[in-house]
């Protein structure tokens, strides 16, 4: 098939570009930078010269491309993964969701695309017991960070779904590790383990969940070409507290046991979002993404050989 990327050169990008590409399909990716189109062309990628936010631009590349599926994995999150830095990105990269995305789907509707597929994030259903599916409701009483995005990833993903004539795939990555990630060893959170500057924060209880890149990028691939209309979330079989994994995390990275703050001091210090994370964050179930993707997800990596129990 042909596929129209836009988002191509970000963390999730560049895997899904070789994904798509290894499995035999003809990409144009769109992008704004030269010197990212030079690395993209080496590939064998067709480009598509555009700002996401010149709406005009937008519908000439694709109504020029012809596709017959669009991938959107338009973000503009830091390098660094602190609340200064997410709180200093959080206008650009809400704009980019908001703004960019609707001009390439206004496009693809334009071009006569087929299906529709978006980025979405898996982490933000309302606390509970168990794993949140597809059908669970999202945390909009949450933290503020967490309810706003909440908010926003439902305003998104309804537009998307509600769109005539078109097949859409809201696509609910957990979190994201491997190269290019904050999680990587020589991404940003590596580097906070390694100083002791990620506690845990009162008892660990919050449960992530995970996903290799290179998977979410094989999910997106078989999503784009056998996925049915509607929301999949794409994550590990392991959620773990956070407890767990950050202790297995520092392990793994030769870095001391991460230290433990209480409830109390990590709001004062680094306010309700991070307690949420910390304690209330709620697990995601991998089922429909398996039975209908044959997704087959890799184990969490600094888990596989980790002395840290695996039991909550």
């Amino acid at each position: 098939m042909k596929i129209f990327v836009a988002g191509a050169t970000g963390a999730i990008g560049r895997p899904l570009i070789a994904q798509l590409l290894a499995q035999g399909h003809e990409v144009v990716a769109l992008t704004r930078s030269l010197e990212k189109a030079q690395t993209l062309a080496e590939q064998g990628v067709e480009l598509a010269l555009a700002d996401v936010f010149d709406a005009d631009a937008v519908k000439a590349a694709l109504v020029r491309a012809q596709p017959e599926v669009v991938i959107e994995q338009l973000t503009a999150l830091p390098k660094t993964y602190s609340g200064e830095s997410m709180s200093a990105a959080a206008a650009l990269n809400t704009r980019i969701r908001r703004e960019g995305g609707a001009n390439v789907l206004t496009a693809a509707q334009a071009a006569g695309v087929r299906r529709y597929l978006r980025q979405s994030i898996a982490f933000w259903a309302i606390p509970g017991a168990g794993l949140g599916d597809e059908e669970t409701p999202l945390a909009f009483d949450a933290s503020p960070a967490v309810a706003a995005d909440a908010q926003i990833v439902t305003e998104i993903e309804r537009h998307l779904l509600e769109t005539p004539n078109l097949e859409g795939i809201a696509l609910r990555y957990s979190f994201l590790y491997g190269p290019g990630t904050w999680f990587a060893p020589d991404g940003d959170v590596a580097q906070q383990v390694l100083h002791q500057q990620f506690p845990i924060v009162g008892s660990g209880e919050g449960v992530w969940s995970w996903v290799h890149i290179e998977d979410a990028a094989i999910a997106t691939v078989a999503a784009a070409e056998r996925g049915n209309p509607g929301i999949y979330l794409i994550t590990d079989d392991q959620p773990l507290a956070v407890r767990q994994w950050l202790s297995a995390y520092a392990q793994w990275l030769n870095a001391p046991p991460p230290m433990q703050v209480s409830v109390e001091d990590a709001l004062r210090i680094s306010g309700a979002d991070a307690v949420y994370y910390g304690t209330q964050m709620r697990g995601a179930s991998n089922a429909k993404a398996k039975r209908e993707l044959n997704f087959q997800p890799r184990p969490l990596e600094w888990m596989v050989n980790s002395t840290v129990a695996h039991a909550s």
